[in-house]
């Protein structure tokens, strides 16, 4: 994949957005200007990958949602990019009748069915605006790219193919057929926006099995009717694969339930565990502090601040895989290479001031010219990297100051080791008991990864007096009644997970930070080192992808759409090493997991990982899905 995703989906959209025909590089003339149309999904698909100023270089004046009341517009042409729902073609044929715009460019997200084009048409023509309805295209852009190589399905109403959807005890064949249906819609879509067909593996008897049978029929279906085919030579772009098509491995949340609880130590990771990081945008309560005023007064309102953390962020690029030790020493370092150059801008606006007496002075300014000439084309240069410092030195202290106040590195330590079985140097229920140490909500997730991953289940006895501390501590005890049943239903099935053997190292408390006056007061916060170890989804993922015989994926099923027969098989018929794969998690994803894939390919000379999920949740919605399901 010679192109990522993200720049394949944009490409599409801006294709979309110039009334789709290819925008021209060299023309000099005024874009088009145009107004763009969304719903609520086509706005999360845009938003993470177009900026307003984008949309605005491309001749979008305005962008509305689609069921807000909008203006009639006369003269100007209109883009929609909307879900092809009922009571979105209804609010589009309205803005037919009412002739808002000159005319319409109709693109819906995913493919729209014969009866409702015919409701368009039916209303177009009641209208009388056959006319303005200039393209009306499918633009199988169903999916949000979140990085260069991680998308996840949906946001809007991910409640419908949640975790707890998907495994919900009450749930009927139909309903779970459309869950399914939902799904393979989405990835159906990123594979016509990737434009490869994969060979997909996934694992018996789990959701992802069903997910797979259904997107093989419908790639199958789609290459079978030759004269529609989306897989067609001009799709597929000559020569970006080299010759080689690209693995899917479909995975259940289910193989893996520690890592979703897990508390974590990288960047990304971090700000997604503790603060509100939702696609791509971080949102932070910055407490203004007490004003000196009459007593009684109320403490100053809370500004509420977010914060785009995209790939134009060469900071938040590098860093964001980092334990966070390393990022906190980072932005110290950035701070004070910036200051440094301010100094040197300040410095020589002095020395420009000095009059022209004496002879040192003359000859110190024609050397001072150029310096300052290239002190003042920098400045845009330093005026971004000071947004980025300040922007970074925010999010990071926020992060800081739940690190601190749940001590979450001593969670991070203490999980690793339960994980990689090694020796703990204190009893589980000190933890759950000690009342400084991080919130109901952290200790219930300790213990949920320490039943997860023990080989016995802990006696009767011990559960409920683990039971007792969690309750003490405040807990919800309903993720757990969850959690014993999927056990005991997984037990049956399989052997536990395990997740290598590597626990963090203490690398002494982080002392460059300490000494040089940073902004970060890290005492007593463990500069941990992480080692690399793969988490499960990685390690099926090296089992297929390097075509390593496993017990683990061994009957993992094959299938391929361009085989005239589908065969169930699960003997791979290409025997050679694939370069470029995507993972995708039935169920719900993290950036745990997004992580470690990340740093297992990097060693990997030329190979390619993408990573989805059907949702992104952090560990806290998580829960939450797991008590509703302990409660039924």
């Amino acid at each position: 994949m010679a192109a990522g995703i993200r720049e394949k989906q944009t490409v599409a959209l801006k294709r979309m957005l110039n009334f789709n025909v290819p925008p021209v590089k060299n023309s000099t003339g005024e874009p088009v200007w145009k107004v763009l149309i969304y719903d609520r999904f086509g706005q999360d698909i845009i938003s993470p990958l177009l900026s307003v100023k984008e949309l605005r270089d491309m001749g979008i004046t305005l962008h509305l949602l689609l069921h807000s009341d909008r203006d009639a517009i006369p003269d100007v042409p209109a883009v929609y990019f909307v879900m092809p729902t009922e009571e979105n073609i209804d609010r589009m044929c309205q803005d037919l009748r009412n002739q808002l715009y000159e005319s319409y460019y109709l693109n819906f997200i995913s493919a729209i069915s014969r009866s409702k084009l015919e409701d368009i048409a039916n209303a177009a023509i009641g209208a009388n605006a056959v006319t303005q309805v200039a393209k009306v295209f499918d633009q199988y852009l169903n999916f949000i790219t979140l990085e260069d190589d991680m998308f996840v399905l949906c946001n809007q109403n991910k409640e419908l193919v949640s975790y707890r959807a998907i495994n919900r005890p009450d749930i009927t064949d139909t309903e779970m057929e459309t869950i399914m249906d939902t799904i393979v819609d989405s990835l159906f879509c990123f594979f016509v926006t990737l434009g490869a067909i994969p060979i997909i593996r996934c694992s018996r008897g789990t959701a992802a099995e069903m997910v797979a049978v259904k997107l093989d029929k419908k790639l199958r279906e789609n290459l079978r009717d030759a004269r529609n085919s989306l897989f067609t030579g001009d799709t597929l772009g000559a020569g970006q694969f080299s010759f080689q098509r690209p693995l899917l491995v479909l995975v259940d949340r289910n193989i893996d339930l520690a890592t979703p609880l897990h508390h974590t130590w990288t960047y990304q990771a971090l700000v997604h565990d503790v603060l509100d990081f939702h696609l791509n945008r971080v949102n932070l309560e910055e407490s203004t502090g007490m004003e000196s005023s009459p007593a009684g007064a109320r403490p100053k309102k809370k500004n509420k601040k977010s914060y785009d953390l995209t790939t134009s962020d060469k900071f938040w690029q590098k860093h964001k895989g980092s334990p966070f030790p390393e990022v906190a020493e980072s932005v110290q370092q950035e701070l004070e290479s910036y200051r440094a150059q301010e100094d040197e801008v300040k410095r020589l606006k002095s020395i420009m001031g000095i009059e022209g007496e004496d002879e040192g002075a003359i000859s110190m300014l024609s050397d001072n010219t150029a310096k300052l000439t290239s002190a003042v084309s920098s400045l845009p240069e330093l005026l971004e990297k000071k947004r980025l410092i300040d922007l970074h030195t925010n999010v990071a202290t926020a992060v800081l100051e739940h690190i601190k106040s749940r001590k979450l590195d001593v969670y991070f330590e203490y999980e690793e080791k339960i994980m990689s079985k090694s020796t703990l140097d204190k009893s589980l229920l000190d933890m759950i008991s000690d009342p400084d140490a991080g919130t109901p909500e952290d200790k219930m997730r300790l213990f949920l990864i320490y039943y997860i991953s023990s080989t016995q289940a802990p006696s009767e006895i011990d559960l409920e007096q683990y039971k007792k501390a969690l309750m003490d501590a405040g807990c919800n005890l309903a993720p757990l009644s969850y959690i014993k049943q999927w056990k005991a239903f997984t037990k049956m099935a399989s052997a536990p997970t395990s997740y290598g053997n590597a626990t963090p190292k203490p690398l002494g408390l982080f002392s460059r930070v300490m000494n040089t006056g940073s902004q970060f007061v890290m005492e007593g916060v463990k500069n941990l080192v992480l080692k690399q170890q793969n988490l499960p989804v990685t390690r099926i993922l090296d089992n297929l992808m390097e075509m390593k015989s496993n017990p683990e994926t061994d009957d993992y099923r094959y299938f391929d759409p361009k085989m005239l027969r589908g065969s169930d098989s699960s003997v791979p018929r290409n025997k050679n090493p694939f370069q470029e794969a995507i993972v995708f998690v039935v169920g719900g994803g993290n950036y745990i997991e997004y992580q470690n894939l990340i740093d297992y390919i990097k060693g990997k000379q030329g190979k390619h990982v993408l990573y989805g999920c059907s949702e992104l949740f952090n560990a806290t919605q998580f829960i939450k899905q797991l008590s509703l399901l302990g409660e039924k």
